[in-house]
């Protein structure tokens, strides 16, 4: 089972971080949360466990108006939000990878119609901000 879209873009760290962000923007999504895990697992783990997982940032994106139908729909679906966007990078790769998570995966654990229908939203829009990175 799939769980994510992804794609591998030529493009440096800050520049492929810079150009996601915008990308989310454009489709109507924000950023709520950042996880820098490259930092996270330096200061818990050390410097290998850090060195080991390369750059890697989790941006937690969302569309309100979207989050909002989904949460009216099924409460429980906050549990599954914001909607998880990867921007990854081991040293020694010459490509950027950036992956978001397939919002069918709530449809997968929901039997709603209005989540599929928020999640199929969701998906065309995540998927409009990867084709733009990779273009």
């Amino acid at each position: 089972m799939t769980y994510t879209h992804s794609i591998a873009v030529p493009l440096p760290w800050d520049e492929a971080v810079r150009r996601t962000r915008e990308a989310l923007k454009e489709q109507g999504f924000g950023i709520l949360t950042e996880i820098d895990v490259r930092a996270t697992f330096e200061a818990k783990l050390g410097v290998e466990a850090a060195d080991a997982v390369g750059d890697y940032l989790i941006l937690g994106a969302c569309n309100p108006a979207l989050a909002s139908r989904a949460l009216a729909a099924e409460p429980s679906m906050g549990a599954l939000l914001p909607c998880n966007v990867v921007v990854r990078r081991r040293r020694d790769e010459q490509q950027t990878t950036i992956e978001a998570i397939d919002p069918q995966t709530m449809v997968r654990l929901s039997a709603s119609p209005a989540i599929e229908a928020v999640a199929y939203d969701a998906g065309a829009r995540l998927g409009r901000a990867l084709a733009d990175l990779a273009s």
